[in-house]
């Protein structure tokens, strides 16, 4: 949207660093920036390198919204734009940070500091050096910056950050498959307590509640409020549906739906389905020592739940494969001993059945050799020896051969 006539540019820019870190800086030269330019910006000590990420008057919004005045801040200022020499020695820093992270959690280990380094990021003239770490307690890190930089040879400054904002500057995806909100769009972090999950009817499920951060998920407030406003058209869950045929209890309810469930203590596991202006007619009933005869009477729909697990499809049987393999039993092949079945199976063929049962069991009561080939059985291989015994003449057994 094109500005009027006669009026100047916002003069500040917002300038984005590693891992969704920005800050604000004054345009005092009035350079022409655009979203996307690398700028060279001035620092406490020295300079830094970063990308313009936001201008115009999107950018005074942005500093009303987290009340940075321009009167009363002292923002620094923006020197040019960055030239070749600058993205270079940027990027050489970007390289240092993944070796620089390990080298530091080595030391801290040596030390036996109960500190996690989570992130580092080099200043953009590679004069400083800022390490992000996560702590349940008071660390005394004073050694550990003194061996760091003897071994960078850059000024250290350590900075504690909770673990919501150490999962905002690693990133990830969530179990809604997006982006972490944290490292998206999501700027301040509302403490999240238990009793959001409560109004919302879910189950407290540590493991589903909380984020990759360890602490319950940001998004459980987004729809908290909805879902106060709806509660409060719905009647006490403590008090009891006093009918004839006994005391009604609360089991669950459906917000949007308007819809509540309700048990009799001898049914515990039939469920009843009441609209919420049901819910209350009884309750005014009982209020004037009235009973009904029974809530099925303002009920459209009965709901039962069955305590006992019917088996019907059979799958959690640990021996239902046993039977199956009783079943499928093959009986043994019947091996013949011809010769001629012997060379087409080498060959290939496939070997010869044998007949029937009764065949079979004919030629076992005939021979014991068929007995053998019957219950599948192989023969004894017997070697045979040379007969080196010479004939006897045709005159006689005691006749000498010439």
């Amino acid at each position: 949207m094109a500005l009027p006539a006669n009026t100047e540019p916002f003069n500040c820019v917002e300038v984005r660093f590693k891992n969704g870190r920005k800050e604000f800086f004054i345009n005092e030269d009035k350079l022409s920036l655009y979203e996307g330019d690398i700028v060279k910006v001035q620092v406490t000590t020295g300079y830094d390198v970063g990308v313009v990420c936001l201008t115009g008057e999107l950018v005074r919004l942005q500093m009303q919204k987290k009340n940075i005045f321009l009167q009363k801040a002292d923002l620094n200022k923006i020197h040019r734009k960055a030239n070749d020499n600058d993205v270079d020695k940027w990027l050489e820093g970007r390289a240092k940070e993944t070796e620089a992270m390990l080298a530091a959690r080595a030391i801290a280990n040596e030390l036996s500091l109960r500190m996690k380094i989570s992130d580092v990021e080099y200043q953009g003239d590679l004069s400083k050096a800022v390490f992000y770490y996560t702590a349940d307690e008071r660390v005394d890190f004073r050694v550990l910056i003194r061996k760091l930089a003897e071994n960078f040879k850059v000024r250290i400054e350590m900075k504690q950050i909770g673990m919501r904002q150490e999962a905002g500057r690693l990133g990830g995806i969530g179990s809604c498959g997006r982006e972490l909100c944290c490292s998206t769009w999501l700027t301040d972090f509302r403490s999240v307590s238990t009793s959001a999950a409560r109004y919302q009817q879910l189950s407290l499920n540590p493991t589903k509640l909380a984020g990759q951060c360890g602490k319950l998920k940001c998004c459980l407030n987004y729809e908290l409020d909805v879902y106060v406003d709806e509660l409060k058209n719905f009647p006490d869950t403590k008090l009891k549906l006093k009918t004839r045929k006994g005391n009604a209890f609360f089991q669950k309810m459906d917000i949007f739906a308007n819809k509540m469930w309700y048990s009799y203590q001898d049914e515990p596991y039939e469920f009843i389905e009441m609209t919420v202006d049901r819910v209350k007619e009884v309750i005014a009933l009982n209020k004037k020592d009235e009973k009904v005869d029974s809530l099925k009477d303002f009920s459209t729909v009965v709901v039962e739940v069955k305590q006992d697990y019917e088996n019907v499809v059979g799958q959690d049987d640990l021996t239902r494969f046993d039977s199956q393999l009783k079943q499928k039993k093959r009986r043994p092949k019947k091996k013949s001993g011809n010769k001629p079945a012997q060379a087409s199976a080498q060959q290939g063929a496939k070997p010869q059945r044998s007949g029937n049962k009764n065949q079979a069991q004919n030629k076992a009561k005939s021979s014991p050799e068929g007995n053998k080939e019957a219950t599948g059985k192989k023969k004894p291989f017997k070697k045979r020896r040379p007969n080196n015994r010479k004939k006897p003449n045709s005159d006689g057994p005691n006749k000498p051969s010439e």
